[in-house]
């Protein structure tokens, strides 16, 4: 049976989210191209109808990881955004967590077009949150600034507490003591104004 252009493209959309979740969670290095389609329920031979190479796929992947989280920031208050990532329970689940955390590190030895992904994700990730009624006293600079302090803190936090055993005391006390860090250095909330009262009329 022919497959249709739009069944095509769903199926190359769950190529692409499946393999976010496995190279979340093992890496780019850790996952084969036939384990990687067996897991999304297509055989080896139909991924080269997909995708040019590898590399390929793992910049959209990452693309794709990367949109993830910044649909969780999108309109989030900063600090809601840190205290849910700088967490047990993000530390703890890496194929559905940040792509900035779970592959930044493999990220340096990939090719430009990966590399270029994360910048993008990145710059995503800034602009949106840096938009927020916390950063409204700041100029664009010191907000872009502010933001980029942030995550760099939220992700070394998660990548340092991963670097512990699970059951580590330390583990749980880089999440606690970078998330009051970070928590403690972002500006309040802007104070919402009061309506004036209407005067009534004579």
């Amino acid at each position: 049976m022919k497959v249709t252009k739009a069944q095509a493209q769903a199926n190359r959309a769950h190529v692409v989210e499946t393999a976010s979740h496995l190279f979340r969670e093992r890496g780019y290095d850790g996952v084969g191209v036939a384990d990687l389609m067996a897991a999304a329920g297509f055989t080896h031979g139909g991924f080269y109808k997909q995708f040019g190479s590898k590399t390929d796929l793992i910049a959209e992947a990452t693309a794709c990881g990367i949109g993830q989280t910044l649909a969780l920031a999108s309109g989030a208050d900063p600090a809601e955004f840190v205290s849910q990532y700088v967490s047990r329970a993000h530390r703890d689940h890496r194929a559905d967590g940040c792509t900035l955390a779970a592959l930044g590190g493999d990220a340096a030895r990939q090719p430009e077009s990966v590399r270029s992904a994360f910048v993008e994700g990145i710059e995503g990730l800034v602009a949106g949150l840096s938009q927020h009624s916390r950063f409204s006293d700041l100029d664009p600079e010191q907000a872009r600034a502010k933001v980029l302090e942030m995550l760099t803190q939220a992700v070394g936090a998660i990548v340092m507490s991963r670097a512990c055993p699970d059951d580590s005391r330390l583990a749980d006390e880089i999440l606690a003591v970078g998330r009051d860090a970070i928590l403690g250095a972002l500006p309040a909330t802007a104070p919402a104004e009061t309506p004036r009262r209407r005067r009534k009329a004579a």
